[in-house]
């Protein structure tokens, strides 16, 4: 358009964005629920596509059987390949009906008859990342969907996402209607508007009003405006606006700084100059403001917007189906899978309950490494309600040796991460219906003291004291207590020796400064008192944990 107003300043901060997250956490998410590290097992490590109601309930009464459940495990959550291939007639999604039969609804009341909770699966995406039906821009029938079936757990993942458009539609005029009312009860143009920010008008013959308003893209601009309503409730937001470009555009419009819709503006042709765009918003009676603007800057930020869109649909849909049915709210766990492309760290803990860091894990001790060095670094970012995750536990999966396991299970205890298995938990139970309980990986998933460390209620991640070919790492827990753990990452046996007076004077621990401490060897089960230094030399790929008071 040769009447849009270039500015240098304006692209140079677009281009600055490109390469930032603005869409950082400014609260928690709060939804009462995972205030320690979610428990639980799911279905993707070990089984992938192959995977069935008839599993699903095996795995339940084996987790039950096993005395899992006891031990702290909650969750079964099924992952990808549950669906049909296409949505219901009524745009819902819909179970596998081969394999899942007497549909999900019923797979719950089966679950939580066995004291265990159902966890479900969907993507960030137009599809999952085995290529079925997914939920974005779907997020509140889905939401709804899960809510109904009584699921407690949500994976979301991040394949086939499309990013937000980071462009505005320019903007003639905003009006509001009754829906059915025929015409809008209050209508602005550019002259009733505030402009904010970068946004400016420009003068345009081919509009009936004359110009209309742009620079509403980025983060960089928006307009706001105070419309009356006369009674509270659902009303219809209606914008005209300037065609131009053949792309996808994207607008934000924000109500009473709390309520957040989200309307996209299909490429578009321009037979015509100008096109209209509709949403249903929520008026209070009164006086009410609005932000229209369009804050992605970045395609982190479009990716934290669309995952806080979905947690915000998740709590809605619970508190909704409760009050609608007269129950006790289930909360769903909203565990954020985007692999940590997109720097969910600095803004998950606004968004879900838990956040990948890192890409999938697999059964392979070069996988569990990187995975650790990563996400150790992040401690900060992990509070009570909002955890980093390095993905499931592979214990008890591949060639992992036992030392390998227990370093796994130990380093995800220490990292707060969620203690998700992978392996097949059926094995546990013998032929004549007892539990092994001399099973080596059953003995590492149900160590008490580990399992204590991860659900500290203090929910502070450890911190590596000492870095090299052995770590050294420190998490403080509750009555003044600390968890340290001797991490051999060389070959052979390899140890080093730790003063204990050098763990008191850190600064995040609370371990008071005495002559002895008592000292509890968590996998040998150990103890020993009035000691002064710790001295540990784990096998190759191995660990020794100690807790200490």
């Amino acid at each position: 358009m040769k009447n849009k107003k270039f500015c240098p300043i304006c692209i140079a901060k677009k281009i600055i964005g490109k390469t930032q997250v603005s869409q950082v956490s400014k609260g928690s998410y709060n939804n009462g629920v995972a205030m320690t590290p979610p428990m639980g097992w799911s279905s993707w490590n070990l089984f992938r596509h192959k995977i069935s109601e008839n599993l699903i309930k095996e795995i339940a009464d084996a987790m039950a059987d096993s005395g899992l459940v006891d031990a702290g495990y909650q969750y079964v959550n099924i992952d990808d390949c549950w669906q049909a291939s296409e949505r219901d007639i009524n745009g819902r999604l819909q179970c596998d009906k081969v394999n899942f039969p007497g549909g999900i609804k019923a797979l719950t009341e089966y679950v939580n008859s066995r004291g265990v909770k159902l966890g479900i699966y969907s993507s960030n995406g137009t599809h999952t990342c085995e290529d079925y039906p997914a939920s974005l821009r779907n997020e509140r029938i889905d939401a709804e969907t899960f809510a109904s079936w009584g699921i407690e757990y949500f994976k979301y993942d991040f394949c086939h996402n499309v990013p937000i458009p980071q462009i505005a539609p320019w903007i003639i005029g905003v009006g509001f209607a009754k829906e059915g009312a025929g015409e809008t009860f209050a209508y602005f143009t550019s002259k009733d508007v505030k402009l904010n920010g970068d946004a400016y008008i420009v003068p345009d013959e081919k509009v009936d009003t004359g110009n209309y308003i742009a620079g509403l893209d980025c983060g960089l601009g928006s307009l706001s405006l105070e419309v009356e309503a006369e009674e509270a409730g659902e009303y219809i937001l209606h914008l005209d606006i300037r065609k131009y470009e053949r792309k996808e555009k994207f607008i934000r419009a924000v109500i009473n700084g709390k309520e957040e819709y989200h309307i996209y503006c299909v490429s578009r042709k321009n037979w015509t100059p100008e096109g209209k765009l509709q949403t249903n918003v929520y008026l209070e009676k009164g006086t009410n403001t609005v932000v229209l603007e369009n804050p992605i800057k970045s395609r982190m930020d479009s990716a934290a917007m669309q995952y806080k869109l979905m947690g915000r649909e998740l709590k809605r849909a619970t508190k909704l189906y409760a009050e609608k049915n007269g129950t006790q709210e289930k909360p769903i766990i909203f565990s954020i899978c985007e692999w940590g492309f997109n720097q969910p760290w600095k803004w998950g803990a606004e968004a879900g309950n838990l956040w990948r860091t890192t890409g999938d894990i697999q059964a392979k001790w070069v996988s569990i490494l990187a995975l650790y060095e990563f996400t150790v670094n992040l401690y900060k970012y992990s509070v009570p309600g909002a955890w980093n995750d390095p993905d499931m536990l592979e214990v008890g999966n591949g060639d992992l040796t036992q030392e390998e396991n227990k370093a796994h299970f130990s380093l995800w205890c220490m990292m707060n991460a969620p203690l998700i298995l992978g392996n097949d938990i059926r094995k546990f139970i013998l032929p004549d219906g007892t539990v092994d309980k001399e099973n080596a990986v059953y003995k590492i998933l149900t160590n008490k003291d580990m399992i204590a460390i991860n659900q500290d209620p203090l929910g502070i991640q450890c911190r590596r004291f000492k870095k090299g070919l052995v770590d050294v790492l420190v998490k403080p827990l509750k009555d003044n207590a600390v968890a340290i753990c001797v991490f051999n990452k060389t070959n052979k046996e390899n140890g080093t020796e730790i003063k204990l007076k050098d763990i008191a004077n850190l600064g995040y621990v609370s371990l008071p400064k005495k002559e002895g401490y008592s000292v509890h060897d968590v996998w040998d089960n150990k103890y020993s008192e009035g000691t002064t230094m710790i001295s540990a030399a784990p096998e190759a790929h191995g660990v020794k944990v100690y807790i200490v008071k």
